[in-house]
């Protein structure tokens, strides 16, 4: 793979004949082998809406509102990749490597001991050390609830998840690729991607905003096609989208119409009190209260499947997590929110 100075990837055109087409697909299906490679999320009802997981070539695009949760939701799906034997790439501009390992302590530790396990903010205390001690992290860990179970469950799959703290300033595309090769050589398969976030891939600052974030997606989604893995990336929204009483679309993703249009998969976030039906709320208070701990997941987009299905997961933002299996949602979603704080 080569990239040129600006961060483009150099085509590669190939020609192929249908009739090749069709004897290699008979090839393969008489030897037993799956066309295309599909790695299950982990979240249960999301992976039956996509008819199994991510796809060898997909580039999946995850947006939704500060603060609630796109970077958990795609640490948990890293850790997932990592969890089933396959190795994973969180490329992050946001946190350094030392604040996602506490993220996924602490996501281990809710999962096996609910709420009541420790939290991040308690495992963040452990790695800063300010007891004056010199204990191990093992240690250390152990005084914590579930803090031993957490660190043996992460050590499962630690040495395939890989953490690249990236820079604004100076990791751009062509730093991106790379990285990729090396985990790959390390690791004998190619990673699963992960970055978080797209609007913060440096390019070429003689670009407008909107042609910056069209060539970044489009590079995105030519490596995605070339490595036949599947790239996943946080979008952030513009300030339309972050308006009171907006409910959070496709269109209010900031920067170029190019992220709808070179998405195979998109998905939406939003928190479930601000998008449910006014009647939900008003006629049963004390229920509205619980729809805070829930976000609605869309499914806006899906080349693979069905698109506009409605999902809805618990969250537990505390503990770096969410409830995997989630469901269907059930109530009455409106176009615009009805209430807020």
């Amino acid at each position: 793979m080569s990239i040129d100075a600006v961060g483009t990837r150099a085509t590669r055109p190939t020609l192929t004949s249908v009739g090749s087409v069709l004897a290699d697909t008979d090839r393969r299906l008489q030897s037993g082998l799956k066309q295309r490679q599909i790695w299950p999320t982990g979240f249960g009802a999301l992976d039956k809406s996509l008819n199994g997981g991510f796809r060898a070539g997909d580039l999946i695009l995850l947006a939704g509102p500060q603060g609630l949760g796109k970077t958990t939701w795609m640490l948990q799906t890293a850790r997932n990749v990592a969890r089933a034997g396959k190795p994973a790439l969180m490329i992050s501009y946001e946190h350094d490597a030392e604040a996602l390992a506490i993220r996924l302590l602490a996501l281990e530790a809710g999962e096996r001991g609910g709420t009541n396990a420790a939290d991040a903010s308690r495992i963040r205390q452990v790695f800063e050390g300010s007891d004056g001690s010199a204990a191990p992290l093992a240690d250390r860990l152990s005084r914590l609830t579930n803090g031993a179970e957490a660190q043996d469950a992460v050590a499962a799959y630690a040495d395939r998840l890989i953490l690249h703290a990236a820079s604004g300033m100076s990791t751009g595309l062509d730093a991106i690729a790379p990285a990729i090769e090396e985990v790959r050589d390390a690791l004998g398969e190619t990673p699963v991607v992960f970055v978080d976030y797209l609007q913060k891939v440096p390019a070429p600052q003689y670009l407008e905003e909107s042609e910056r974030v069209t060539h970044v997606v489009e590079t995105l989604k030519d490596l995605a096609i070339e490595l036949r893995v599947p790239i996943m990336s946080v979008v952030a929204h513009d300030k339309e989208g972050l308006e009171s009483g907006k409910r959070l679309r496709a269109r209010h993703m900031r920067g170029s119409t190019a992220l709808a249009y070179e998405a195979d998969v998109l998905l939406l976030m939003n928190l479930k009190y601000d998008i449910v039906a006014r009647h939900h709320i008003i006629y049963d208070m004390a229920r509205a209260e619980t729809f805070k701990d829930w976000v609605v997941l869309t499914v806006e987009k899906n080349r693979a499947g069905q698109s506009g299905v409605e999902l809805e997961f618990r969250k537990r933002l505390h503990q770096s997590r969410f409830e995997q299996e989630g469901g269907v949602v059930t109530e009455q979603l409106v176009g615009e929110r009805v209430l807020t704080d």
